[in-house]
């Protein structure tokens, strides 16, 4: 039985992959992309990141993954899932899809409550299916620009646009505005452990295909959040030929 926020996470790991097969037949990115004028600062920045996941992150998420059996992992993923819907719902409203919203909406009263606080994904057995959008989507539904791309610490790889839209999901997202802050804590560690483990199925492709990791994880990151913004049907690009 599919489970959203499980799915949301695997479809993030798929896109990773398939992209993964496309830079394989595409080669490399050249060096001084024009997306990329901070290089130097974000390649430190990715390596800070990269060292910080090495050596603590993924450990702990292949620990996570290994003593907790799938139905559990799964039932963390969902909770968390479910806390995202209200603020993915307002952003379908503000990208001018009423009726993902109204279903955004739906999806959270019905995992709130027969679905014991969204631990059970009740909403996706009812037809009711997970969307995925952001304030950074939703800038770029209303016409910005992407910017320059940047690597933010800890959370990685983002662009101009989706760095102002961070700062606004960081507002709005339910856990970080828990009041008792060791709970605050614990809620964002395990939701951390919980995503970082959704992603390890593709590390092992990044690895073993990326002569350049980090210029790898920049096109890749920016082919998905572009095509993220138009629900998957990008516009031609003026230099795809």
């Amino acid at each position: 039985m599919k489970r959203g926020a499980v799915a949301v996470g695997k479809r993030v790991a798929t896109a990773v992959l398939a992209l993964a097969a496309a830079g394989l037949q595409g080669g490399c990115a050249t060096a001084g992309d024009a997306r990329d004028p901070i290089e130097g600062f974000n390649r430190a920045v990715f390596a800070f990141n990269d060292g910080v996941d090495r050596a603590l992150i993924r450990p702990v998420a292949k620990g996570y993954e290994t003593v907790l059996p799938v139905p559990v992992r799964a039932g963390v993923s969902n909770f968390f899932g479910n806390l995202a819907d209200p603020v993915i719902a307002v952003n379908s409203l503000l990208q001018g899809k009423p009726a993902d919203a109204v279903g955004d909406a739906a999806r959270f009263i019905f995992n709130s409550t027969f679905g014991m606080l969204g631990i059970f994904d009740v909403a996706t057995d009812m037809g009711l299916e997970k969307h995925d959008e952001d304030f950074g989507q939703t800038f770029g539904r209303w016409g910005a620009e992407p910017g320059a791309y940047l690597v933010v610490p800890i959370y990685g790889p983002r662009d101009v646009r989706d760095a102002a839209g961070l700062a606004l999901n960081v507002m709005a997202d339910p856990v970080g505005n828990v009041g008792h802050v060791p709970t605050r804590n614990t809620l964002t560690a395990v939701r951390l452990v919980s995503d970082r483990a959704e992603l390890l199925p593709a590390d092992k492709i990044i690895e073993e295909a990326a002569l350049d990791k980090y210029s790898y994880m920049r096109d890749a990151y920016l082919q998905h959040r572009r095509s993220q913004v138009f629900d998957g049907r990008p516009p031609r690009e003026p230099d795809a030929d």
